[in-house]
């Protein structure tokens, strides 16, 4: 289990009390598979992703981006037991949809940068190392059937 302090936990809900997840989401996502191409090769189903312009501009890319960040709010919520948490989504990852696990860290690397970007000053270093230990425990949930 995770410790978590009370400023970790304060900045790490300050962070979803602010966010526009469809905009974040969609920045996050469609960054990801535009820096990492290979990423791709899970969303077939999602139309042309030819180029960035096309990944940009895909409405079931921006869609599943705001999902994915939705997501997190589960973790948000149970930051005590993400680990079980994300159980079910873990096994759906690995066992039905064969996700590289490596994916869900360029993915939360990704989401950092967009963060990071619409922050600006705010996002100090305190502020960095409890994003990331937050997002580091959500990988590493998601991440926990392929073990």
């Amino acid at each position: 289990m995770v410790e978590w302090t009370d400023s970790e936990r304060a900045i790490i809900t300050s962070i979803f009390s602010n966010l526009d997840y469809e905009e974040i989401g969609r920045k996050s996502l469609c960054r990801c598979l535009i820096v990492y191409p290979w990423t791709q090769r899970y969303f077939g189903g999602f139309g042309n992703l030819y180029n960035a312009e096309t990944i940009l501009c895909n409405p079931l890319i921006a869609a599943h981006g705001t999902k994915i960040l939705h997501g997190l709010d589960r973790a948000l919520k149970n930051m005590d037991d993400i680990k079980n948490t994300y159980a079910e989504l873990s096994l759906l990852h690995s066992d039905k949809l064969h996700v590289d696990p490596d994916n869900f860290r360029l993915l939360a690397d990704c989401l950092t940068v967009v963060i990071a970007a619409e922050m600006g000053p705010a996002f100090t270093v305190d502020t960095q190392v409890a994003w990331q230990k937050f997002l580091s425990v959500v990988v590493s949930a998601l991440g926990r059937q392929y073990h």
